[in-house]
């Protein structure tokens, strides 16, 4: 027990050590970082030097509240942990503190500033005699012509060959990363510059050049997959090209627009090109239908860093942008791999070509994190990767157009053997069919010389059949032509007896007047007839007799209408093609149809002006008669009747006139109506019709070329749409 007890006394003492070298340590590291002293950067001729924790001591700012004479005074400068400067979200502002010895003939050092996402960049230099403060900005040139072109940030600045200053270099920027700050003499600056844009100029180029290939390719190939691809090149480059510092001539030189909203905003337009490209190219919607929808969750994670941008919140849109490339970066790797393993044949280039890309994103994320070095391979592995994926991306839509034609070998060869195989099959169906045909024609002889015999047989049976139904409508106009006749002729009879008495008082006046004249010593006489003529009343005689003549002359003028309009219709079988008005026949054939029309039907013409047009107009007065009295019959069916009517319509077309004929009669069912023009079809009870009449209409309506349509609402009423060319020919003259 006490050899247990004595063990764990052994092991507490040892844990409390372990703490103990632990804290002395840290603090130790401490006081060394705080005491160790920096070395003087000293610039050769043809030299050039990242600024490392070697030469600089830092100090954090992160309120922005330092001024220059703060730093001056400051003795808080401290070694840096990171071998490169580096920003934390947490403190977005450092100041560095280095000495700087030019060992050239050159009066100025160039500085720069690497490929990092910088708001400010300020150098400050006090000298210490004259305490003349020196200050120079990268803001100072961003509007320069000559400084437009430059890829990094930079500063030449102004110091005396072979001495040394102490500088003061405050950098800002809302994106937690490593600041590449490199000084080089001036004549190594002009020549790796040259080199610099050169090597970008080539990189862009061959981001527009697989743009406009695929472009192309999409335009002759019409898959959605190409023009996807363009979008994300697009985006990938113009990220490159913001990176490599083109921002200021390619979108605006203000540096705060640049950073805070272009430079985000086109990393989350990047991160939504992978998305909608690598879904349609990988076919996820069937290759990857289980999860697609845990798929579309990857859309939803830039909302949120648009929204930091929207509330301007940069720094967090910046560290959620980067978390989301990783996070999409791992799922594309996987359904990638995923879809490898089943066999789809795309997803061979896309894991090759993306894993490359993963990589050069990983290696890009540590850099900025100052998790790797920074060089010349940390500093461009993205940009290479993103050539080597976007080759390998070219290459496997590129293998797609080889599968189009080889589809499209694979259709044609296909349909060649078709083709084949039917006409072999077309030939020997032709031979049996020939055999077969001889056979039939003979048949097909005698069957004609049977239906020519049918057809005239056919031809008379239907001319004697017609005939009924135009007896029927004259016979029909002949009773409403008698009964009209008749009302004028009794008004003329009942006119002629008071007439002849009138005028046989006015002759018995007249005769005792010449009695008079001719004995004119006979006063008896005169006296007579002054008192026959006050009995008999001369005056009302006259009045008399003018309305008893104004009566008789109406139902003369009656008569001849009904007459006129007699002999019209008289002309039905007439086939003249001659001009005729339709508004006339419109208004003879409702005198002719006068007396079979209701007390309780209205008629209502409403003709427009119309031109004579060229037509058979007894015809056209058949077709008139058989539609106005099929709606008199229409109305006259209904059980009830309220407010009936009928309202004839014509109208002047360009080319054509329009007749419509509405009835608020029984209307007819779609049934019916699709009937309604079939010889011998009929609704009325055997014996009351013949089912000719619509059908003489549709007869008379194509012979004048014309149309005819119907409307038709079950209890409701029915219209007649009728349309006549204006131009048209007789036939025997056109033959």
């Amino acid at each position: 027990m006490c050899t247990f007890i004595s063990q764990i006394s052994i092991a507490t003492y040892r844990v409390k050590m372990r703490k103990f070298c632990v804290i002395l340590y840290l603090i130790l590291q401490n006081l060394l970082a705080h005491a160790a002293k920096t070395d003087t950067l000293v610039i050769n001729q043809s030299d050039s030097k990242y600024l490392t924790n070697r030469y600089f001591s830092e100090l954090e700012g992160p309120q922005n509240s330092l001024t220059i004479n703060d730093i001056l005074q400051s003795d808080k400068f401290h070694a840096a942990n990171s071998t490169l400067p580096k920003l934390k979200y947490s403190k977005s502002i450092t100041w560095l503190k280095f000495v700087l010895y030019n060992n050239t003939s050159s009066p100025f050092i160039p500085i720069t500033v690497g490929r990092s996402i910088i708001d400010d960049f300020d150098i400050y230099y006090q000298n210490p005699a004259s305490k003349q403060l020196i200050h120079l900005s990268s803001q100072q040139f961003k509007n320069s012509r000559r400084l437009l072109s430059q890829t990094a940030t930079i500063i030449n600045w102004p110091i005396a060959p072979f001495s040394s200053q102490t500088l003061y270099i405050r950098v800002k920027s809302k994106s937690g990363t490593v600041i590449p700050i490199e000084i080089h003499s001036n004549e190594e600056y002009v020549a790796s510059n040259a080199i610099n844009k050169l090597i970008d100029g080539a990189i862009m180029g061959i981001f527009l050049i697989m743009a406009l290939y695929n472009l192309m390719l999409f335009a002759s190939v019409g898959d959605k997959s190409y023009l996807l691809y363009v979008i994300y090149i697009i985006f990938f480059g113009l990220s490159q090209i913001l990176l490599l510092g083109y921002g200021s001539s390619l979108f605006t030189p203000n540096k705060v627009i640049l950073n805070e909203y272009v430079f985000p905003l086109v990393r989350i337009c990047f991160g939504y090109s992978i998305l909608f490209f690598a879904d349609e190219f990988l076919q996820l919607k069937q290759n990857f239908k289980p999860y697609y929808k845990i798929y579309l969750c990857l859309y939803a994670l830039y909302v949120l860093p648009l929204i930091a941008v929207a509330i301007n919140r940069i720094s967090i849109a910046y560290t959620l942008t980067s978390i989301n490339i990783f996070i999409i970066s791992l799922a594309l790797l996987y359904i990638g791999f995923s879809l490898y393993l089943k066999g789809f044949k795309p997803a061979k280039f896309f894991l090759v070509g993306w894993g490359l890309s993963l990589v050069g994103i990983l290696v890009s994320l540590a850099r900025s994190r100052g998790l790797v070095p920074y060089n010349y391979f940390t500093a461009n592995v993205l940009i290479y990767s993103a050539i080597v994926e976007l080759v390998l991306f070219s290459i496997a839509l590129a293998d797609k157009i080889n599968f189009y034609r080889q589809q499209n070998d694979e259709s044609q060869l296909a349909a060649l053997k078709i083709a084949k195989e039917n006409e072999r099959l077309i030939t020997g169906q032709n031979i049996e069919l020939e055999n077969m045909v001889k056979e039939r024609t003979q048949e097909l002889i005698e069957t004609n010389k049977n239906l020519s015999v049918t057809i005239e047989n056919l031809q008379s049976a239907q001319n004697q059949l017609v005939e009924p139904e135009k007896m029927a409508s004259l016979g029909q106009l002949t009773a409403g032509v008698a009964h009209e006749i008749n009302n004028p002729i009794n008004f003329v009879n009942a006119n002629v007896s008071p007439l002849r008495l009138d005028f046989n008082e006015l002759f018995t006046l007249l005769g005792k007047y010449e009695d008079a004249i001719n004995n004119p010593g006979n006063t008896t006489l005169l006296h007579e007839a002054l008192e026959y003529k006050q009995k008999i009343d001369p005056d009302f005689i006259k009045e008399e007799i003018r309305g008893l003549l104004n009566g008789i002359e109406d139902g003369a003028t009656r008569t001849t209408e009904i007459v006129q309009s007699l002999r019209t219709f008289s002309r039905m079988d007439k086939l003249v093609l001659k001009p005729a008005n339709i508004n006339s026949s419109i208004l003879n054939t409702l005198i002719l149809l006068r007396s079979s029309i209701p007390y309780y039907i209205e008629i209502k013409p409403v003709l427009d002006k119309l031109e004579p047009l060229n037509c058979y107009q007894g015809k056209i007065d058949q077709m008139l008669v058989n539609l106005i009295d099929n709606s008199i019959q229409a109305i006259k069916a209904k059980n009830e009747h309220g407010n009936e009517s009928i309202t004839i319509t014509s109208k002047n077309m360009p080319d054509h006139i329009s007749i419509e004929i509405t009835d608020t009669g029984i209307g007819m069912a779609v049934e019916t109506r699709q009937r309604v023009f079939e010889p011998f079809f009929t609704t009325k009870e055997i014996g009351e019709g013949t089912g000719l009449g619509l059908s003489i209409v549709f007869g008379i309506i194509e012979k004048h070329k014309g149309t005819i349509d119907i409307q038709s609402t079950p209890g409701a009423g029915t219209t007649f749409f009728i349309t006549l060319p204006k131009n048209l020919q007789d036939e025997t003259s056109t033959n």
